[in-house]
């Protein structure tokens, strides 16, 4: 008997089994396994990358605070001397003499808006400048001046 089954066996491999069109994809126990670990630990992955995210953003978010405090500190700094000049009495006084609220000693003058612009060489003004010589140097002078230095 046992060489009967040996040749029934060679028959069964030998011929196609007709349901089976291709090679089928079968999933065990342990290949389920193992996606399902491969899915979680992508997942993981995700949650972490996320985190990891989540606390840079909170990083620099929290460096624009530091960045932000430092100017408001700077500016409540300015503001306090920026008082502490208000406060004083000949800064009111200037400025009440800008409003023609001097002291009664004082004669309140402005100018009048349809005044004249002042001409470019009007003394004091900028328009005015000093004459420079242009004469130009010969090169004799000029070497001269480079071998012995400038003459008064």
């Amino acid at each position: 008997m046992y060489g009967r089954d040996l040749e029934l066996a060679a028959e069964d491999l030998s011929a196609p089994s007709p349901s089976l069109p291709g090679p089928t994809i079968s999933f065990t126990r342990r290949r389920l396994a193992l996606l399902v670990a491969g899915l979680f630990a992508l997942w993981l992955v995700g949650v972490f990358a996320r985190q990891v995210g989540e606390a840079s953003s909170a990083a620099s978010q929290a460096d624009q605070m530091r960045a932000r405090n430092a100017a408001m500190e700077r500016d409540v700094v300015s503001l306090d001397q920026e008082i502490k000049l208000i406060k004083q009495p000949a800064y009111v006084s200037q400025v009440a003499r800008g409003y023609l609220l001097g002291s009664p000693q004082e004669i309140p003058f402005t100018i009048d808006p349809n005044a004249p612009a002042l001409p470019a060489n009007a003394p004091g003004s900028v328009g005015i400048k000093p004459d420079v010589s242009t004469r130009n140097p010969s090169p004799l002078d000029s070497w001269l001046q480079v071998l012995f230095g400038s003459q008064p």
